[in-house]
């Protein structure tokens, strides 16, 4: 175990020099022992609420006492939590009460995986009543005590469990996967905001593939769009996956931002609906994107997404499949049409999506890798690709009498132009283009 940060260090000499139990628990004791750098440090102990709030008086706060948990020190600061027992879960998520406990093998038993119900002490003794330890080195997610009763009394601990097999590349045992897989329907219960937010923690972590692709059917509860993706055969010499196959490498090719994992999980959502078959058995998959982006659509809508993100996933699904001729003239184009930073992630998700698709496709790495080199060369030669890149302004063309949207509709116009090479971008040619149009 690595030492303890000094704040916790100083948090567990006042609770035992006060006479009461001090230990760190859940995460952060999982991921010492792993080697990995703890996030939060929480504390759990049996001093009673009110005398954690006196003992650290004035640094602490109350956030949480109805489940008796008080934050001490500034910023963030760290939980500490009285031992305790849960009550019903009544809505299969929060209990209906809380009971303090002086044991701290019923305050772990509570917990949901066996790895991260250990607890150690300041001179790092490790309590383990359910085999956490034995289950990291097997690096195996087990539930504590019975699976589907853990999963009954919060079902948000089913994607909990998927997010924890996503970031550590942790198997799941079999029983608690039968019980994630019983327990799943339970999700429909959990707000939307949540389930996005241990969805983005599975899409965005190392191990998402094998996730993805052990796990649809729990997915799908709450994304029924992807399940006709599953399985479904491309018949097509440049993919060597199914749909949903296909998906899941992409999404683990392509960058873990949020963004860029949401588009690759939505890019081919149509085309199950859209499949053809030639007279040659070849698969086709005609404008998949123009269903593709509806689906993505609802989905971001039923899971509550912000709109500049739903704005920027639903342009990368849209131009996914889009041609990208290898020119100044279109580099420019792109730039007016997208703005850099999402024609750079467009740029990603085709790389991404090749590399999902079968082997002999890979050359368009090479041609996308053209294009950043000529989107960089563009942007360096300061190339005109916008209005506020255009020799003149608006001030110009009203002193010639132009009003109203005939200044807007005559910038868009010499923009035009000058991206077509048809005029230069300067000041005097484009003032006499448009005093010889009036």
């Amino acid at each position: 175990m690595r030492q303890l940060p000094d704040s916790v260090q100083e948090i567990f000499r006042r609770l035992e020099g006060a006479g009461y139990e001090a230990w760190c628990v859940g995460g952060a004791v999982r991921d010492a022992l792993l080697g990995l750098e703890p996030g939060d440090w929480d504390v759990t102990t049996n001093a009673p609420p009110a005398a954690v709030l006196s003992l650290f008086a004035p640094d602490a706060r109350p956030t949480g006492l109805q489940h008796g948990t008080v934050t001490v020190g500034g910023g963030r600061g760290v939980e500490v939590t009285t031992f305790r027992r849960d009550g019903t879960y009544l809505d299969n998520r929060h209990p209906d009460h809380v009971e303090f406990t002086g044991s701290l093998t019923e305050d772990l038993a509570r917990r949901d995986f066996t790895v991260n119900a250990m607890a150690c002490s300041l001179r790092g003794e490790l309590a383990d009543p359910f085999g956490g330890r034995e289950d990291l080195g097997a690096r195996l997610l087990r539930a504590v005590g019975e699976p589907e009763r853990r999963f009954q009394e919060d079902a948000l601990r089913v994607l909990r469990g998927l997010r924890f097999a996503s970031r550590l590349g942790f198997a799941i045992e079999a029983d608690t996967a039968a019980a994630i897989r019983r327990c799943a329907p339970l999700l429909r219960r959990i707000a939307p905001e949540r389930i996005r937010e241990e969805l983005t923690g599975i899409l965005c972590n190392a191990h998402a593939l094998e996730v993805l692709l052990d796990y649809p059917d729990v997915l799908g509860i709450f994304l029924p769009e992807i399940l006709p993706c599953v399985g479904f055969d491309q018949h097509s010499v440049y993919h060597c996956y199914d749909v949903w196959a296909h998906t899941a490498h992409a999404v683990a090719a392509a960058e873990p931002r949020p963004v860029l994992r949401y588009a690759m999980l939505f890019h081919d959502l149509g085309k199950p609906e859209t499949f053809t078959l030639d007279e040659e058995g070849r698969g086709h998959f005609y404008g998949h994107w123009r269903r593709s982006v509806p689906l993505a659509e609802a989905i971001m809508d039923r899971l509550r997404f912000d709109n500049g993100s739903r704005r920027t996933i639903l342009t990368l699904v849209e131009r996914h499949d889009a041609p990208l001729p290898l020119s100044e003239k279109a580099v420019r184009r792109a730039l007016a049409r997208y703005g850099e930073p999402t024609l750079r992630l467009l740029l990603k998700v085709k790389r991404a999506d090749n590399l999902a698709q079968a082997e002999r496709c890979r050359d368009r790495q090479q041609l996308i890798g053209q294009w950043e080199d000529l989107l960089d060369m563009v942007l360096q030669s300061g190339a005109c690709f916008s209005l506020r890149h255009l020799a003149v302004k608006g001030g110009d063309l009203t002193a010639l009498g132009l009003r109203g949207p005939a200044v807007g509709v005559a910038l868009e116009e010499l923009l035009e132009q000058v991206m077509d090479e048809k005029l230069p971008n300067d000041r005097g040619m484009l003032l006499e283009y448009v005093k010889e149009k009036l």
